[in-house]
């Protein structure tokens, strides 16, 4: 969506609508199918939440901005993402536009958990429109819904979507635009009497704030800390407190007892449900094989395997095509622009560093498409579940797997995931061990050094040897991502409790149009995160490769143009050697040569060395870098493995021994070659420390480990 029509929205819109439910409730997906390919992405102002907000016309004269608030249980938050809903509700956010209206989302199949989060917002005096959904599962459940009367008895409108596919929406917009022109759209009759709970308390505070209602009172007195008031009114309420013996705890307690009472009431009067002893539903049923304490975990190991497997067999093609187009716009540029310093950077630079960005796009998109799959059928909540247990031991919890299989393909989108996790220690450690699972830029390393030093052996007819190093390197990652965990927790020093409460969905047939706009979305948020950096990086490193000190490098192209005026039918192999000597007298070549001493224990030589080096903007660079330093011919499909396993060190030994070569696969899994994700680590944890620390210590694991495998090896 261009960003100028997003403004154009904006402007136009009239009405600012809030939409919130209860986690798993069908809000994301009424919000997706109410605003289509409307929407835009940040974060909230201050914290790494998720801002969603999209753009809808309820009638011709009414545009409206609904904006899609974290998933809360109640108006008592406990984590970042339920402050900020919390905040906004409470008009305490002095960056965020204050919402006119409420769209409630509540699950008809479990409407007495939801009405609690519906009635408290009721008593906060705010319009609110209310949007049943999974009233399919909840007739299967046998369960029936006095719809007018609910309506009646909370006083709200109440409309029956299926967001899923796309049936009351019409509705849901004509009474939207009904209620934001109706002149007495505020509600004049409490669902509990909050003034009871503390009555001298609220009366006093209303005098100080004469436009919030009783109950709004009520979360002044709890939260005032976290209102912007002035240090006055601070002063003020707590006073009010002492002189009240105000008790937070005890009037909360009594506020949830009355709300569930007449919950009670209202449920009994406009609910109807089966008996609770009827057979289980498919979902239940399913539940005992899928989370069974032994085929369970070989179902989860299948399916992973399974996803990821897809995803490289998908993404092969796109990404084939990809690399094309960009070899085609190499093709030309080069052969239609002037040879100067500013098309070997338009070329080598720009147009390298773009397709470097730009290939990865299919598996991540492919990714969290499979992802949103997974979700919206209900087994991503039960792979949290099978897991916790283990992912406790080492200091995280369920929520932190997801995360980690996201590393997979890409760490940056993997980390930005971590905002679920509302344990800020178990975040941190997620964030910190992330990068250790093996991505997908690590891959054409892995399969160039695999080729080089295993054979390509099968046993019992399919186990193929190659196949097993490459999922004992994956393995590896995991493992250590895990050992690293489990140290770290000791040193983290976050007091906060941890609580892992899951709630597990029905399984659904998935949704393919909200896959299709999260794949669109994750593949924006990256090109646009880590985009920027790349290329920054792959600029850098094209003037480190194309320019070294002094005047060696101008030295050269006169001996070598002299050269190639003398031996004109050599001049491919002198300017595949002139690139190789240029390479070794430019910046980057210095450094590789400068650190050679420090890799040599490793079984490394200084060509190695630079791509360690130029393998900080992406992985993946190792293989084009070594095609530049041993002047690969590109015509010979061939000819890049079999330079790399004729490479000799200077005494006459090969390079690329098996050694040497496990050696390097064991440093690229363990080592942060991604500035990328550096930059994300930064932005997510606010801080340049947790970045600094990571890069250091995954460093210093790679290298030790590295030097371990190459002399246990040798």
């Amino acid at each position: 969506m261009p960003q100028g029509y997003i403004c154009r929205l904006l402007k136009k819109a009239s009405l600012h609508i809030a939409l919130v439910g209860n986690p798993n409730s069908g809000k994301t997906s009424l919000f997706n199918a109410l605003t289509g390919l409307n929407q835009q992405v940040g974060n909230f102002p201050g914290v790494t939440v998720d801002k969603k907000t999209g753009f809808i016309d309820l009638d011709e004269e009414t545009k409206a901005e609904l904006i899609d608030l974290p998933g809360t249980y109640s108006l008592y938050p406990r984590r970042a993402d339920e402050w900020v809903a919390y905040k906004v509700l409470m008009n305490a956010d002095t960056e965020e536009v204050k919402p006119e209206m409420v769209l409630l989302v509540a699950d008809a199949s479990n409407l007495k958990r939801n009405l609690l989060f519906c009635s408290q917002i009721l008593d906060l005096k705010i319009p609110v429109v209310l949007a049943l959904t999974m009233n399919d599962l909840a007739e299967k459940k046998g369960i029936k819904i006095d719809v007018n009367g609910l309506a009646t008895d909370l006083g709200v409108p109440v409309v029956l979507v299926n967001p899923r596919k796309n049936k009351g929406l019409v509705e849901l917009k004509k009474v939207l635009a009904r209620a934001s022109k109706s002149p007495n759209n505020k509600f004049q009759r409490n669902f509990i009497d909050a003034e009871k709970l503390a009555p001298i308390a609220i009366g006093q505070v209303q005098k100080l704030f004469p436009h919030i209602s009783e109950y709004a009172a009520i979360h002044y007195l709890i939260n005032h800390e976290n209102f912007p008031l002035t240090a006055q009114q601070q002063e003020a309420i707590e006073q009010i407190e002492i002189n009240n013996n105000f008790n937070p705890t005890k009037t909360q307690a009594e506020e949830i007892m009355q709300r569930y009472h007449r919950i009670k009431t209202t449920m009994g009067q406009n609910v109807v449900e089966p008996d609770p002893l009827e057979k289980k539903l498919f979902t239940e049923k399913l539940d005992n094989i899928l989370l069974h304490r032994t085929w369970g975990y070989l179902i989860l190991i299948a399916v992973l395997f399974l996803l990821f497997q897809s995803i490289f067999w998908l993404a092969q093609f796109p990404m084939d095509g990809i690399e094309w187009v960009f070899q085609q716009i190499s093709t030309y540029l080069n052969a239609h622009l002037a040879s100067a310093w500013w098309s070997d950077l338009l070329v080598n630079g720009l147009v390298a560093g773009l397709s470097g960005i730009m290939v990865f796009i299919p598996q991540i998109m492919i990714l969290f498409g499979l992802i949103t799959l997974l979700e919206d059928t209900g087994y991503m909540a039960r792979i949290s579940f099978l897991t916790d247990k283990l992912m406790r031991k080492v200091g995280l919890n369920g929520k932190s797997v997801m995360p980690m299989i996201s590393g997979f393909a890409c760490a940056v989108p993997a980390i930005m995931s971590t905002r679920n996790i509302e344990n800020k220690k178990e975040r941190l450690l997620t964030i910190l061990i992330t990068p250790l699972m093996s991505c997908s830029a690590r891959l054409p390393v892995y399969t160039i050094l695999i080729s080089l030093v295993i054979s390509n052996k099968y046993y019992f007819g399919f186990l193929s040897l190659q196949g097993l190093v490459m999922m004992l390197l994956y393995l590896l990652g995991t493992v250590m991502a895990l050992i690293v965990s489990f140290v770290a927790k000791w040193f983290i020093h976050i007091k906060e409790k941890s609580f892992f409460i899951l709630e597990l969905p029905v399984y659904r047939s998935p949704r393919w149009k909200n896959a299709g706009i999260t794949m669109v979305e994750k593949a924006k948020i990256f090109v646009r995160d880590a985009g920027r950096v790349i290329i920054t990086i792959s600029l850098l490193l094209w003037f480190l490769s194309s320019y070294g000190p002094g005047n060696k490098i101008s030295t050269l192209k006169e001996q070598y143009a002299t050269a190639i005026q003398q031996h004109p039918e050599q001049m491919a192999a002198l300017s595949k050697q002139l690139s190789n000597e240029k390479l070794q007298h430019s910046y980057a070549g210095i450094l590789g040569k400068a650190i050679e001493p420090a890799i040599k224990p490793l079984g490394y030589d200084w060509k190695i060395g630079i791509a360690l080096i130029t393998s900080f903007a992406a992985r993946e660079v190792f293989v084009g870098t070594m095609a530049t330093l041993y002047s690969v011919e590109e015509e010979n499909n061939s000819s890049l493995r079999e330079k790399l396993q004729a490479a000799r060190h200077p005494d006459g030994t090969k390079v690329y021994t098996l050694p040497a070569a496990l050696s390097l696969m064991v440093f690229y899994v363990l080592a942060m070659q991604c500035m990328s994700t550096l930059a994300v680590v930064k932005r997510e944890t606010k801080s340049w420390k947790w970045p600094a620390i990571q890069f250091v210590y995954m460093t210093l694991l790679a290298y030790s480990m590295s030097w371990l495998v190459y002399h246990i090896f040798s």
